[in-house]
């Protein structure tokens, strides 16, 4: 995705105050008369679920700007897709199987459902051992679990590699620290033969594009003064604002059409 920041912009002032709130039914599939949904006695409606981290999660803080790429996917989905957000904030793929979320989700679980996971910014944190996994050892071992049950159920599971962390050198090259991550996802991915959304790669070739400047448009960067927790402001280059949060949903539903996933014929739009 190539969007000028102009396009950005025009999104952020149409979602800002809309997404994470309540919104009107309309808002979260396609106009009505666009799809002919069946009626629930004759099939039941497929569902998606996430398991990740802050970068993917709901966000119920409304005023505070920042929003998980999850939570603004059904903005761009139809509504016979149903998007149950599992993913939270801080979790690693230890943390989400040692505090039951994992297994919460699976016990929600039905065949024919899809499963999405994306893991990797707090796997990485080795001086925290509630949620550190390494990249060679126990985080594949934890994805490789989270396939296999959700198989077992007859679910379809999904791999996507973290999302790129906006963080240039002082000449303007982007650094990736999260690379051993991605990569340890596409090795599970290719050994377990389950579709892979390389969301790392793609959002990291889009910030080196963007550049240091434009970049900022997608992350949370709050001047001084608008929060009392923030008197001075804050600069975050890993979590995203309403404007980044769609720019890699965007992501997701073109690798979805370019893939031909199955889930691709419950895309309905691509822009805000």
């Amino acid at each position: 995705m190539r969007t000028t920041l102009t396009a950005v912009f025009g999104i952020f002032l149409s979602t800002f105050f809309t997404v994470g709130a309540t919104m009107p039914i309309d808002s979260l599939g396609p106009p009505k008369g666009t799809t002919t949904a069946r009626a629930s006695t004759e099939i039941a409606l497929p569902r998606l679920h996430l398991a990740g981290d802050s970068t993917m999660s709901d966000k119920v803080a409304l005023a505070y700007p920042e929003r998980g790429w999850g939570q603004l996917l059904p903005v761009f989905m139809s509504q016979q897709l149903h998007i149950v957000n599992h993913a939270a904030n801080g979790r690693s793929t230890l943390r989400f199987a040692n505090e039951g979320r994992w297994q919460l989700l699976l016990s929600e679980l039905q065949a024919g459902d899809y499963v999405l996971l994306q893991f990797g910014h707090n796997d990485q944190k080795i001086t925290d051992p509630e949620r550190y996994a390494a990249a060679d050892s126990t985080y594949q071992a934890y994805l490789s679990r989270f396939i296999a049950e959700a198989q077992a159920k007859g679910a379809f599971p999904l791999l996507a590699t973290p999302i790129c962390r906006r963080d240039f050198t002082e000449t303007g090259q982007l650094r990736d620290g999260l690379a051993e991550y991605a990569e340890a996802t596409r090795t599970v991915a290719k050994k377990l033969k389950v579709p892979l959304f390389d969301l790392h790669q793609l959002s990291c070739d889009d910030l080196t594009n963007f550049g240091p400047t434009a970049s900022q448009a997608y992350f949370i960067q709050i001047p001084a003064g608008i929060y009392q927790q923030f008197p001075d402001g804050k600069t975050d280059n890993t979590h995203l604002n309403v404007v980044g949060a769609s720019w890699i949903a965007q992501l997701f539903v073109r690798e979805l059409k370019r893939q031909q996933h199955p889930l691709a014929s419950f895309v309905w739009r691509e822009l805000i």
